[in-house]
């Protein structure tokens, strides 16, 4: 689409908000479309991709602007669009004055700016992972991070196969391909509308990264057995247990916002599962979570956590956490963890996962668990991928990194109920409401 001055002005004003950082960046952006409804489709995307390229480099892109003159925010929109549309695209609708600032801009060798620059990372985010990546892995991850995530899908094998849906989306003209580790996963070019095509509308997709679909061989649920999704969420990851369960058993996707649950009932009509149970609890200690105790063959608990492995989707969070908000979430997860666990018949398998990049969301609280809980041992994660024919070994725990493996940042560790245990004791038989 041709660039026009007025989008200009209103991704300015849109960035002003997002840089407040009172709400998360992708709200506050389809708040602002809902206000101006006359923005066509191809507009929106121009004004959106803009916006999240200055949140991904906000720190290059601001010291960048401070060699630039006008409004602040003008100068930032302006080096966000520069990457996204390109330059010869937006000189054609700024001033001269601006073009040539931009001309200066394109000659610059970003290798030459200061670390924290390239990085573009907060200092006490940037040296956690240094610690664990080292110097080269530390870049080559933030290098990654700068730019948008892919659009990856996964074949709903209940309704159809992945050739399948690679046939309908080339005769949709969408490419794609299949991706290197998950085998029902897809990975499309671009960026391209989905939702009105049958193959989408008949259930045969749905869109899912391709660590999250991971997530789902590591739990390896069995045909009729009994499952739960402890945060559930807008259920993307039961929708995936429940096509390796063969929508048999009971698969129970439990969640405490009862919008996303809501947000989740026309997916699952989509899918075609019959197994689905989806229930809202008031905290991980509900009396319904109770009353399953000792009765659970598989649980995947996919904590609420930083979401530092998505930056590349939400750029916005690396500047909206704190280490303050991180200790917090350590004990939330810490007491998630525990109260799962209680779910567990001996012999029974938990997967805890969070889409972070941080040792004290992942190894620390896994090292907490096991310490206090002797009745629990940690599982091999590569040696149940590769049970299933998965070729992807990052250790016993599985860990994820974007510039690595192509996909979200992922952790997740198999914890395993010894069979010697004794089952919590339950409740009366009855099932949470």
């Amino acid at each position: 689409m041709k660039l026009h001055r007025f989008l200009i002005g209103q991704a300015e004003t849109l960035l002003a908000d997002v840089l407040t950082f009172t709400h998360p960046a992708d709200a506050v952006v389809s708040r602002f479309f809902r206000a101006h409804p006359k923005l066509g489709h191809a507009e929106r995307g121009v004004i959106a991709e803009a916006i999240f390229a200055v949140l991904r480099r906000r720190l290059e892109f601001a010291h960048l602007a401070q060699s630039g003159s006008g409004a602040p925010n003008r100068r930032l929109i302006l080096l966000g669009l520069m990457q996204t549309v390109g330059r010869g695209v937006l000189s054609a609708v700024v001033s001269d004055e601006e073009k040539a600032w931009l001309d200066r801009i394109a000659q610059i060798d970003p290798a030459s700016l200061p670390e924290r620059m390239r990085l573009n990372l907060p200092d006490w985010i940037g040296d956690t992972l240094r610690a664990e990546l080292g110097d080269e892995g530390l870049m080559q991850l933030a290098a990654a991070l700068n730019y948008p995530a892919p659009l990856d899908l996964r074949a709903n094998t209940l309704k159809a196969t992945r050739e399948q849906v690679l046939d309908a989306l080339e005769n949709a003209g969408i490419d794609g391909g299949t991706t290197p580790y998950a085998p029902e996963a897809l990975r499309l070019v671009g960026k391209p509308a989905l939702t009105r095509l049958k193959a989408f509308q008949d259930g045969w997709f749905e869109v899912q990264d391709e660590g999250s679909q991971l997530l789902a061989y590591l739990l390896a649920p069995k045909r009729g057995e009994m499952v739960v999704d402890f945060c559930a969420g807008a259920g993307g990851k039961t929708l995936a247990l429940g096509a390796l369960m063969r929508s048999s058993g009971r698969l129970y996707a439990l969640d405490v916002s009862e919008r996303r649950l809501a947000k989740f009932k026309p997916r699952m009509a989509r899918s075609g599962l019959s197994n689905v149970h989806p229930i809202v609890i008031d905290s991980e200690n509900d009396v319904k979570i109770r009353r399953l105790g000792g009765k659970i063959d598989r649980v995947l608990v996919d904590a609420p956590c930083s979401g530092l492995g998505t930056l590349r989707r939400n750029p916005d969070l690396k500047w909206r956490q704190s280490p303050a908000s991180l200790a917090e979430l350590n004990v939330k997860q810490a007491s998630i963890l525990a109260a799962a666990a209680r779910l567990l018949k001996p012999s029974g398998r938990l997967v805890y996962a969070t889409c972070s990049l941080l040792p004290a969301e992942n190894e620390a609280i896994v090292a907490a668990f096991l310490a206090s809980h002797p009745d629990f041992e940690l599982g091999d994660a590569a040696a149940v991928l590769k049970s299933q024919r998965i070729d992807l070994d990052t250790g016993p725990m599985l860990k994820l990194l974007p510039h690595r493996h192509g996909t979200d940042g992922f952790f997740a560790a198999i914890l395993q109920r010894k069979a010697a245990a004794k089952a919590t004791a339950a409740e009366p038989a009855s099932e949470p409401a």
